[in-house]
C-alpha cells in the first residue's frame, strides 16, 4: 500500500492515511488502499478496534480535486461512466467501513472536509483535535455532496445537514461537541491517545456482542442509510455534468473564485 500506513498495538490498528502534501485527499489509489487496509485489518482476530487517521496537519481534505478535474476534461460520454464509477468507489469505502464487524474511531486532527467528513462520519465514532474544523462545502464548488449529506443526516440529523450542505459553513470542534456529532476535542498531540482509550473502551464486550450493536446501529436502526447513500452518489455523479461543476472544479484547480454560469 503506497499511501497507507497500518500499525497494531494492544488490540487496536492504527490505519494512516499518507497523503500529507495534499492534506490527505482522497485520490482513487488513496481510495484503494484503505479498502485493502481494512480488509486486512477485518482478518486480523487479534484486532478489536480500529483507529483511522490522516498524517500531517489536517484528517482529510476531501475527494481529489485534480482527479475529478482530468474526468471533466474527457469527452461527455465517456466522462458520464468515469463521474459514476468515481462516486460509486467513493461510497463503496464508506460502506464497507459502516459493515466493519469492528468499531472504527476516526481520530480527526485538522480539516475534515467534502468526501473527508463522509469518511470520518462512516466511523463509528469521531474524536477531534481543538483545531478540528468539518465542512460539507461541495455546493461552493457547484457539486453536490450526496453520500456525506446522507451520512450527517443520519449521525447529526436533517437541521444540520441542511445548515451545512447548503451554506457550505464549516463547524468547528466545540460546535460539533456540542450538537453531538464528535465527543469532546482535545489539543492536537493527544488526538490519537484519546481516539485510542476510546478504541479500548470498545473492546470491554465479547467480540460477538460489538459487531451485533454495530449492525444493529448500521443496518437495523439505519436500515436505510446504506440505500441513501448510493443514491446521493448518483446524484453527486449527475451533478458532475453541468457546466457549473465544470466551472466549481476548473475554479479550484486555476485557485481562483468561480464565476458561475
Amino acid at each position: 500500500m503506497q499511501h497507507v500506513d497500518v500499525k497494531i498495538h494492544d488490540q487496536v490498528a492504527t490505519i494512516l492515511m499518507d497523503r500529507p502534501a495534499v492534506r490527505n485527499s482522497l485520490h482513487p489509489n488513496l481510495i484503494e488502499d484503505l479498502q485493502t487496509a481494512f480488509s486486512d485489518v477485518h482478518q486480523e482476530k487479534r484486532v478489536r478496534a480500529v483507529i483511522l487517521a490522516g498524517s500531517g496537519d489536517h484528517f482529510c481534505a476531501g475527494t481529489d480535486m485534480k482527479t475529478l478535474g482530468e474526468i471533466a476534461a474527457m469527452p461527455e460520454g465517456e466522462a458520464i461512466q468515469q463521474w459514476f464509477a468515481a462516486w460509486r468507489h467513493l461510497t463503496e469505502l464508506f460502506e464497507q467501513i459502516l459493515r466493519f464487524p469492528k468499531p472504527v474511531i476516526a481520530a480527526v486532527d485538522g480539516a475534515a472536509i467534502g468526501a473527508g467528513f463522509g469518511l470520518a462520519l462512516a466511523a463509528d465514532i469521531i474524536v477531534p483535535s481543538d483545531r478540528s474544523i468539518f465542512g460539507a462545502n461541495s455546493v461552493r464548488r457547484g457539486l453536490v455532496g450526496g453520500a456525506t449529506a446522507a451520512l450527517l443526516s443520519f449521525r447529526a440529523g436533517g437541521a444540520v445537514a441542511a445548515r451545512m450542505t447548503l451554506t457550505g459553513v464549516p463547524i468547528d470542534a466545540p460546535e460539533a461537541y456540542r450538537i453531538g456529532l464528535t465527543m469532546a476535542p482535545v489539543v492536537s498531540q493527544q488526538v490519537w491517545v484519546a481516539a485510542k482509550d476510546v478504541a479500548l473502551s470498545c473492546c470491554h464486550g465479547p467480540r460477538e456482542a460489538v459487531q451485533a450493536n454495530k449492525k444493529m446501529l448500521n443496518e437495523s436502526i439505519g436500515e436505510h442509510l446504506l440505500t441513501q447513500i448510493a443514491a446521493g452518489a448518483a446524484d453527486s455523479a449527475t451533478a458532475c455534468t453541468t457546466e457549473s461543476a465544470k466551472e466549481g472544479i476548473q475554479s479550484f484547480l486555476e485557485g481562483r473564485e468561480p464565476t458561475w454560469p
